[in-house]
């Protein structure tokens, strides 16, 4: 695993300032994709799921749909692994992967390829025991 680990208390940290959510429901599908990195790459995945969920709903009607809903799916099965939900976390993430991977690499910026497989090497590394769930839980998620 590249970069440096997170560790739980970036979901702490989010859970103490939720008011501090953008209104993703008043940007455009470009700008919750780009606030979705930025959130994911700062290793604020509860905000990242919110922006990709709300461009889902945006882009339902159009071939960019899976994978927005893909990234919404990975942003909350980290925000799952945080919370201790060992199943959620696996079940999102491989969900996560599946819609991702459909997508050539360097879609809409994205190497949905990288992603997808750190996304399903994580959810193998939950069933195997090398991650455990919870606030503590140390993992390295991919950039976007």
């Amino acid at each position: 695993m590249a970069g440096d680990p997170v560790r739980g208390e970036s979901y702490f940290l989010l859970q103490k300032n939720v008011e501090a959510l953008e209104d993703f429901d008043a940007l455009t599908v470009e700008e919750n994709h780009r606030l979705g990195r930025e959130h994911l790459n700062a290793g604020r995945f509860f905000p990242a799921h919110e922006a990709w969920e709300t461009a889902w709903k945006q882009a339902r009607d159009t071939t960019d749909a899976e994978f927005f809903k893909g990234l919404s799916q990975l942003g909350a099965g980290y925000v799952h692994l945080l919370r201790g939900n060992a199943h959620g976390a696996k079940r999102l993430l491989r969900r996560a992967s599946g819609r991702i991977r459909a997508y050539p690499s360097g879609h809409d910026g994205v190497e949905t390829i990288r992603v997808a497989d750190a996304a399903d090497a994580l959810a193998a590394d939950i069933e195997s025991g090398e991650v455990r769930p919870g606030e503590d839980a140390v993992f390295v998620p991919p950039r976007v």
